[in-house]
């Protein structure tokens, strides 16, 4: 039996038996032998009571070893409320802080998991189209009968693959990085007006050979918080949109405004509009809407939710009432 291989317990009969025969002659020779009865049945029901007590407590923690156990070995998380008293009330709540904290954990890594799988997924799905793309290309150049002008033009077609493939490929990793947390972003304060400024340069050359302007307007003295390069790739990717629904010639529009809640920034092109059935998907990863380039991958305004959901600020999108698509980002000085 587990009483006997119980070394406390046997341990506690042994003494609860000597300190009987003990008091009992001690009775027998202090008060005779009513007193020697008396003592030995008042001994035996208070060593029954401690033992009984002591076996209900050994039965409790054998209860909680074995939970623990199942806990080990994957088997669903046990409830402790049973435990109800004393030290093992503490203890039933120390393992029960343990195995939720432990429970998070493994979710967590679940989820990780199965992020990195998703992404390198995305990442070898989108890829397909492009490389086959690029392998056509390659063996083309392969012919001896192609004269330069053609193999030039065969080569930038090559290189604007590669150049998707490269952004594809980096934009699918941040987004893997956003979403198992191993990136930190910071918290600066951010002057409005350079900040626009520099996010609209690497298109300016594109927008003179495509004839489009960008008008902005309202960004002195304003500013908001965050953090300054992953924002600047946000904004960046709304604008890269914008401007692909831009008719040569036509204008982009950025507008930024505030108030003692947001700073508010407003970029609205001069297309044709957002269908309304694209509205509620435009910020899914890989949705391309049904006025969608050839080239869009559908994660640029993806990853701008992702990196503006982490730093205080919401991202919107709209029809503007004075025609074409508008995209408000609001930067919230307390968190919403």
């Amino acid at each position: 039996m587990w009483i006997f291989r119980n070394r406390e317990f046997t341990g506690q009969i042994i003494r609860y038996a000597a300190g009987t025969i003990v008091l009992i002659v001690a009775a027998r020779i202090l008060g005779g032998r009513n007193a020697a009865f008396a003592a030995f049945f008042c001994s035996i029901f208070w060593c029954i009571q401690h033992l009984l007590e002591m076996n209900r407590r050994y039965c409790e923690m054998r209860r909680l070893a074995a939970q623990i156990d199942e806990l080990l070995h994957g088997i669903d998380v046990p409830e402790f409320e049973h435990f109800r008293e004393g030290d093992l009330e503490i203890l039933r709540d120390e393992i029960s802080k343990m195995t939720i904290r432990l429970k998070e954990q493994a979710a967590l890594l679940k989820k990780d998991k199965t992020s990195l799988a998703d992404a390198l997924a995305d990442i070898s799905h989108q890829v397909r189209t492009p490389l086959t793309s690029l392998n056509i290309l390659l063996e083309r150049l392969k012919s001896p009968e192609l004269d330069i002008e053609t193999r030039r033009r065969l080569l930038r077609e090559a290189e604007g693959l590669l150049a998707k493939m490269e952004w594809l490929m980096t934009a699918l990793l941040k987004m893997s990085k956003l979403e198992t947390g191993t990136i930190s972003l910071k918290k600066e304060r951010i002057q409005m007006q350079g900040f626009v400024a520099e996010a609209l340069s690497p298109f300016e050359l594109a927008m003179e050979i495509h004839g489009k302007e960008c008008l902005i307007s309202g960004t002195e003295g304003k500013e908001f918080t965050g953090d300054y390069a992953w924002t600047l790739e946000a904004v960046q990717n709304v604008i890269k949109n914008g401007l692909e629904y831009t008719p040569d010639g036509g204008r982009l529009t950025i507008c930024c405004e505030e108030n003692p809640l947001y700073t508010e920034l407003r970029i609205t092109d001069s297309g044709s509009g957002i269908p309304k059935a694209d509205l509620p998907h435009l910020f899914e990863r890989f949705y391309r809407g049904e006025n969608a380039g050839r080239d869009s991958f559908g994660i640029g305004l993806a990853l701008a939710q992702m990196i503006l959901s982490r730093e205080n600020a919401v991202i919107r999108a709209q029809n503007a009432a004075e025609g074409g698509g508008q995209f408000q980002i609001r930067f919230y000085k307390t968190m919403v």
